[in-house]
């Protein structure tokens, strides 16, 4: 190796790289960015998602559905003699005093004159033979046995009823004859001599009524029930009446009922009477009997006048505590009369005054009292409100607390209370007051579920 070769590789200068990594603010404001926006994703797909509401005008029909109890002027009759049974006339027929309703124990006798025997059923039978068998259809679910049973003891009725002449009855050996007109029923319940002043709760129960289908009995003994009559057309419908619909319905002495067996409507008189454990609605009738003489329970739907206003969900009304403040304590805000300024004094632990001055938001006016409605977590007990410009004092205590009713707007992206007056209701939906500077507008969005929500909280 020449000289000038080793002068040329001394020369050479070999440069360390700084493996090291260089934190500087940009890279650090780059991952608390990324770290926030992971946190943000993992909080929304985790979080109960708040489903929204849009206000809208409606009303709601004012209809009430009840299972109604009907009592009625009920003739049980019992067997005088053992033997088996027979019955001729139809259920819910309207029969005439002295007309042939069964027999019990025997044939025809043979010193008489024999019931003449039809072959084939007359027209006007073969038309009610139609008319069960379309009822039944139309009526009747695939398990609904009871009703199995009285189709089959109803064409076995008519059927009987055919074979005999309109004479038969005094020649049928231990053959029963209605005693007075009325209705014919071949079932009893215990409720045939049940007084309105009885009426309780537990009678309104379905699930543990009975009803005992005499037609199902082949045979009887003396003393056993064989048919009912129901003996008079004027018949009464009674349901339980709570406190709203109580006052609701207050004065009221005529009223509209939609039977839903077969839809029909009537108007009938109506009052509101006292029962063992609470007020009962009465229902008098003087007609239509003949479509429901067997029915002990009728679902029915009362049709009331229309309320209109907004529209909300029941699940979106939600109570809060609120102080109310009278209004010449208060400062209102010239930017937005739902909020005033209120200057407070609280007294320390050691006896010493802190006074403070704030922005509140007001839920509610009370024109009548001009009186303000401020929530209840932004002041205590104990707290004082001082009227401007003057010395006066207002005490915050239990004595002003209230609790008010109403949703959470989610219009600006977070929940603000609003309050609402209802005005009407039912089971899903109720109208309230559009006419409230502190309530809502048709169209604003609300929180659906107002459990799942918090005051001033963020909805995504």
């Amino acid at each position: 190796m020449t000289g000038t070769e080793k002068k040329k590789k001394n020369n050479r200068k070999i440069i360390r790289l700084d493996n090291r990594f260089d934190l500087n603010i940009g890279t650090i404001l780059f991952g608390m960015i990324l770290i926030y926006l992971i946190i943000i994703f993992v909080v929304y797909l985790t979080r109960e998602k708040v489903t929204p509401y849009e206000v809208v005008r409606g009303s709601l029909s004012g209809n009430y559905r009840y299972s109604a109890l009907a009592l009625k002027s009920e003739q049980v009759v019992q067997a005088q003699e053992s033997g088996a049974v027979t019955y001729y006339a139809r259920e819910g027929s309207n029969v005439g005093s002295g007309e042939l309703i069964c027999s019990v124990g025997g044939q025809a006798d043979e010193s008489g004159k024999k019931a003449s025997v039809q072959t084939s059923l007359s027209d006007e039978e073969l038309t009610s033979v139609k008319s069960m068998l379309s009822t039944y259809s139309a009526n009747s679910g695939p398990n609904d046995f009871s009703s199995v049973y009285n189709l089959k003891a109803d064409l076995e009725s008519v059927i009987l009823q055919s074979s005999i002449d309109e004479n038969a009855g005094q020649y049928v050996s231990g053959s029963y004859q209605s005693q007075s007109a009325g209705f014919v029923v071949y079932s009893v319940d215990g409720y045939e001599h049940t007084e309105e002043s009885q009426l309780d709760a537990d009678m309104f129960g379905k699930r543990a009524y009975k009803r005992e289908n005499l037609r199902l009995h082949k045979s009887v003994s003396a003393g056993d029930d064989i048919y009912k009559l129901v003996t008079s057309e004027t018949w009464y419908l009674y349901f339980p009446v709570d406190d709203q619909l109580r006052i609701q319905l207050d004065g009221t002495e005529r009223i509209r009922v939609r039977f839903l067996k077969d839809n029909s409507v009537f108007t009938a008189p109506f009052t509101i009477i006292s029962g063992k454990d609470g007020y009962y609605g009465k229902i008098t009738l003087t007609n239509s009997l003949v479509r429901f003489a067997e029915d002990r329970f009728l679902d029915i739907e009362l049709i009331l006048s229309k309320a209109e206003g907004l529209k909300i969900p029941v699940s979106a009304i939600v109570s809060r505590d609120f102080y109310r403040i009278p209004a010449e304590y208060v400062t209102v805000s010239q930017s937005s009369e739902k909020e005033v300024y209120l200057q407070t004094q609280t007294f320390r632990s050691d006896g010493s005054a802190q006074n403070r001055n704030f922005t509140a938001n007001v839920y509610a006016k009370d024109t009548d009292s001009n009186t303000y409605l401020v929530d209840a977590s932004v002041l205590k007990d104990g707290d004082y409100i001082i009227m401007p410009g003057t010395e006066k004092k207002y005490e915050i205590s239990d004595d002003v607390k209230e609790t008010v009713q109403g949703v959470y707007n989610i219009n600006k992206g977070y929940a603000v209370f609003r309050e609402v007056n209802i005005v009407d209701q039912n089971e899903e939906f109720c109208i309230v007051n559009p006419e409230n500077t502190y309530g809502l507008s048709a169209h604003d969005r609300i929180a659906l579920d107002a459990s799942k929500v918090k005051e001033d909280e963020i909805i995504a």
